[in-house]
Protein backbone atom coordinates (compact mmCIF):
# COMPACT_ATOMS: atom_id res chain seq x y z
CA UNK A 1 0.00 0.00 0.00
CA UNK A 2 2.31 2.76 -1.36
CA UNK A 3 0.04 5.57 0.21
CA UNK A 4 0.94 3.79 4.05
CA UNK A 5 4.27 5.29 4.95
CA UNK A 6 2.91 9.53 4.56
CA UNK A 7 -0.56 8.44 5.84
CA UNK A 8 0.92 7.45 9.04
CA UNK A 9 3.74 10.22 8.74
CA UNK A 10 0.45 12.48 8.65
CA UNK A 11 -0.70 11.10 11.60
CA UNK A 12 2.20 11.21 13.42
CA UNK A 13 2.96 15.17 12.50
CA UNK A 14 -0.38 15.40 13.86
CA UNK A 15 0.29 13.99 16.99
CA UNK A 16 3.37 16.01 17.34
CA UNK A 17 1.50 19.36 16.65
CA UNK A 18 -0.72 18.69 19.33
CA UNK A 19 2.00 17.98 21.75
CA UNK A 20 3.50 20.90 21.17
CA UNK A 21 0.59 22.85 21.15
CA UNK A 22 -0.23 21.92 24.92
CA UNK A 23 3.38 22.66 25.30
CA UNK A 24 3.71 26.12 24.14
CA UNK A 25 0.07 26.59 25.59
CA UNK A 26 1.54 25.92 29.14
CA UNK A 27 4.94 27.74 28.93
CA UNK A 28 3.25 30.83 27.68
CA UNK A 29 0.28 31.01 30.32
CA UNK A 30 2.76 30.20 33.20
CA UNK A 31 5.32 32.86 31.80
CA UNK A 32 2.56 35.59 31.81
CA UNK A 33 1.65 34.52 35.48
CA UNK A 34 -1.49 32.55 34.51
CA UNK A 35 -2.59 29.73 36.32
CA UNK A 36 -4.92 26.33 35.35
CA UNK A 37 -8.49 27.52 35.70
CA UNK A 38 -9.22 25.06 38.65
CA UNK A 39 -6.27 26.34 41.20
CA UNK A 40 -8.15 29.64 42.61
CA UNK A 41 -11.10 27.37 43.19
CA UNK A 42 -8.81 25.01 44.98
CA UNK A 43 -7.10 27.72 47.03
CA UNK A 44 -10.53 28.80 48.43
CA UNK A 45 -11.64 25.05 48.84
CA UNK A 46 -8.96 24.62 51.01
CA UNK A 47 -9.50 27.49 52.83
CA UNK A 48 -13.03 26.21 54.14
CA UNK A 49 -11.82 23.94 55.74
CA UNK A 50 -10.44 26.00 58.00
CA UNK A 51 -12.16 26.78 61.16
CA UNK A 52 -12.14 30.75 61.85
CA UNK A 53 -11.78 31.88 58.68
CA UNK A 54 -15.28 34.10 57.97
CA UNK A 55 -14.84 34.15 54.12
CA UNK A 56 -12.04 34.40 51.57
CA UNK A 57 -11.93 37.68 50.07
CA UNK A 58 -8.99 37.55 47.50
CA UNK A 59 -7.11 34.63 45.69
CA UNK A 60 -3.89 35.16 43.66
CA UNK A 61 -1.87 32.41 42.07
CA UNK A 62 1.12 31.85 39.65
CA UNK A 63 3.63 29.77 39.11
CA UNK A 64 7.50 30.04 39.56
CA UNK A 65 9.56 27.25 38.08
CA UNK A 66 7.52 24.24 39.18
CA UNK A 67 6.45 25.91 42.27
CA UNK A 68 3.14 27.80 43.21
CA UNK A 69 3.14 30.88 44.63
CA UNK A 70 -0.32 31.73 45.88
CA UNK A 71 -1.32 35.26 47.95
CA UNK A 72 -4.47 35.27 49.91
CA UNK A 73 -6.64 37.42 51.65
CA UNK A 74 -9.12 36.22 54.01
CA UNK A 75 -11.57 37.83 56.64
CA UNK A 76 -11.67 36.65 60.18
CA UNK A 77 -13.05 38.02 63.70
CA UNK A 78 -11.12 41.41 64.91
CA UNK A 79 -11.55 40.42 68.42
CA UNK A 80 -8.97 37.40 67.91
CA UNK A 81 -5.57 37.84 69.53
CA UNK A 82 -2.16 37.79 67.36
CA UNK A 83 -1.63 34.17 68.62
CA UNK A 84 -5.10 33.14 67.38
CA UNK A 85 -4.87 34.71 64.04
CA UNK A 86 -1.55 33.61 63.16
CA UNK A 87 -2.64 29.83 64.04
CA UNK A 88 -5.91 30.42 61.46
CA UNK A 89 -2.88 32.01 59.17
CA UNK A 90 -0.54 28.23 59.75
CA UNK A 91 -3.75 26.11 59.32
CA UNK A 92 -4.53 27.22 56.01
CA UNK A 93 -1.50 26.99 55.17
CA UNK A 94 -1.14 23.41 55.74
CA UNK A 95 -4.43 22.78 54.13
CA UNK A 96 -2.95 24.83 51.32
CA UNK A 97 -0.09 21.91 51.12
CA UNK A 98 -2.33 18.97 51.43
CA UNK A 99 -4.40 20.39 49.04
CA UNK A 100 -1.71 21.56 46.48
CA UNK A 101 1.38 19.41 46.67
CA UNK A 102 3.46 21.90 44.18
CA UNK A 103 2.61 25.00 46.71
CA UNK A 104 6.05 26.68 47.22
CA UNK A 105 4.54 29.91 49.31
CA UNK A 106 1.38 30.93 50.28
CA UNK A 107 1.05 34.67 51.83
CA UNK A 108 -1.75 35.15 54.38
CA UNK A 109 -3.06 38.17 54.61
CA UNK A 110 -6.15 39.74 56.68
CA UNK A 111 -8.72 41.71 55.38
CA UNK A 112 -8.97 45.61 56.94
CA UNK A 113 -11.86 46.50 54.96
CA UNK A 114 -13.52 49.10 56.54
CA UNK A 115 -11.54 49.29 59.45
CA UNK A 116 -9.99 52.84 60.31
CA UNK A 117 -6.21 53.15 59.93
CA UNK A 118 -4.08 53.22 63.13
CA UNK A 119 -1.42 56.27 63.49
CA UNK A 120 1.48 56.42 64.73
CA UNK A 121 2.06 58.29 67.65
CA UNK A 122 5.13 60.26 65.90
CA UNK A 123 2.99 60.80 62.86
CA UNK A 124 2.82 64.50 61.50
CA UNK A 125 -0.61 66.04 61.28
CA UNK A 126 -2.38 63.66 63.11
CA UNK A 127 -2.67 66.04 66.17
CA UNK A 128 -1.21 63.74 68.91
CA UNK A 129 2.48 65.68 69.46
CA UNK A 130 2.83 65.02 73.43
CA UNK A 131 2.89 61.42 73.68
CA UNK A 132 5.29 60.04 75.92
CA UNK A 133 8.20 58.62 74.24
CA UNK A 134 7.76 54.71 73.53
CA UNK A 135 9.52 51.75 75.24
CA UNK A 136 11.23 49.13 73.83
CA UNK A 137 10.28 45.68 75.10
CA UNK A 138 13.15 42.93 75.18
CA UNK A 139 12.29 39.88 76.64
CA UNK A 140 12.67 35.93 75.59
CA UNK A 141 8.59 36.25 75.04
CA UNK A 142 8.22 39.28 72.86
CA UNK A 143 10.45 42.03 71.33
CA UNK A 144 8.91 45.44 70.04
CA UNK A 145 7.73 48.90 71.09
CA UNK A 146 5.06 49.74 73.14
CA UNK A 147 3.55 53.16 72.70
CA UNK A 148 0.61 55.44 73.03
CA UNK A 149 -1.07 56.44 69.73
CA UNK A 150 -3.69 58.63 68.26
CA UNK A 151 -6.05 56.76 66.59
CA UNK A 152 -9.78 58.16 64.66
CA UNK A 153 -11.35 56.88 67.68
CA UNK A 154 -9.19 58.19 70.48
CA UNK A 155 -5.62 57.65 72.08
CA UNK A 156 -4.64 53.70 72.33
CA UNK A 157 -1.86 52.09 73.99
CA UNK A 158 0.01 49.82 71.49
CA UNK A 159 2.56 47.20 71.48
CA UNK A 160 4.20 46.57 67.91
CA UNK A 161 5.32 43.03 68.07
CA UNK A 162 8.63 42.46 65.87
CA UNK A 163 9.15 38.45 67.47
CA UNK A 164 7.31 36.49 69.94
CA UNK A 165 6.63 32.90 71.65
CA UNK A 166 3.53 31.33 70.68
CA UNK A 167 0.34 32.20 72.31
CA UNK A 168 1.45 35.83 72.97
CA UNK A 169 -1.16 37.80 75.40
CA UNK A 170 -0.16 41.05 77.45
CA UNK A 171 -1.90 43.48 79.36
CA UNK A 172 -0.72 47.01 80.66
CA UNK A 173 -1.11 47.66 84.32
CA UNK A 174 -0.45 51.33 85.16
CA UNK A 175 -0.48 52.60 88.91
CA UNK A 176 -2.72 55.13 89.22
CA UNK A 177 -3.25 57.00 92.95
CA UNK A 178 -6.42 55.26 92.79
CA UNK A 179 -5.17 51.78 92.03
CA UNK A 180 -4.16 49.72 89.27
CA UNK A 181 -5.72 50.27 85.32
CA UNK A 182 -5.54 47.66 83.80
CA UNK A 183 -5.40 47.55 79.97
CA UNK A 184 -5.83 44.39 77.78
CA UNK A 185 -4.02 44.66 74.92
CA UNK A 186 -5.83 42.68 71.69
CA UNK A 187 -4.79 41.96 68.59
CA UNK A 188 -5.08 45.18 66.30
CA UNK A 189 -8.06 44.62 63.19
CA UNK A 190 -5.84 46.30 60.72
CA UNK A 191 -2.10 45.13 61.87
CA UNK A 192 -1.73 41.40 62.79
CA UNK A 193 1.70 41.96 64.32
CA UNK A 194 -0.04 44.61 66.74
CA UNK A 195 -1.44 44.25 70.21
CA UNK A 196 -3.82 47.28 71.05
CA UNK A 197 -5.88 48.32 74.15
CA UNK A 198 -9.83 48.58 73.44
CA UNK A 199 -9.97 52.10 75.64
CA UNK A 200 -7.55 55.44 75.92
CA UNK A 201 -5.59 55.09 78.85
CA UNK A 202 -6.49 57.58 81.61
CA UNK A 203 -4.87 60.82 81.66
CA UNK A 204 -2.04 61.98 82.75
CA UNK A 205 0.23 60.14 80.68
CA UNK A 206 3.02 60.01 82.58
CA UNK A 207 3.22 56.92 84.85
CA UNK A 208 4.59 53.51 86.37
CA UNK A 209 3.31 50.66 84.92
CA UNK A 210 4.18 47.27 84.22
CA UNK A 211 3.55 45.56 80.92
CA UNK A 212 2.95 42.09 81.59
CA UNK A 213 3.25 39.14 79.06
CA UNK A 214 2.41 35.29 78.96
CA UNK A 215 2.97 32.90 76.47
CA UNK A 216 3.11 28.73 75.87
CA UNK A 217 7.13 29.70 77.10
CA UNK A 218 5.94 31.23 80.34
CA UNK A 219 5.19 34.84 81.62
CA UNK A 220 7.32 38.06 82.36
CA UNK A 221 6.87 41.21 84.23
CA UNK A 222 8.57 44.72 82.67
CA UNK A 223 8.54 47.81 84.26
CA UNK A 224 8.34 50.42 82.39
CA UNK A 225 7.68 54.47 83.07
CA UNK A 226 6.18 57.11 80.70
CA UNK A 227 7.16 60.69 80.69
CA UNK A 228 5.67 63.12 78.67
CA UNK A 229 7.31 65.75 77.36
CA UNK A 230 8.22 69.13 78.90
CA UNK A 231 5.37 71.79 78.63
CA UNK A 232 2.45 69.00 78.11
CA UNK A 233 2.16 67.52 81.96
CA UNK A 234 -1.82 67.81 82.87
Amino acid sequence: FPLADPIIGLLITIAIFGIVWQSARAVITRSLDGVEPGIPEEIAHAAEHVPGIDRVIDVKARWLGHKLHTDIVISVDPSKSLSEANAIAGALRRELQGHLPSLGNATVQFDDYGVEPVASAHDHGNGHHHAPDPFKVESEIATGLLEIIDTPAGERMRFTVSKHAPGLNAVVEIRRPHGLEILPLLASPNDHHALQSAEAPAEPHEFDAVLKLTSERGGADLPFRMTEPEGHHH
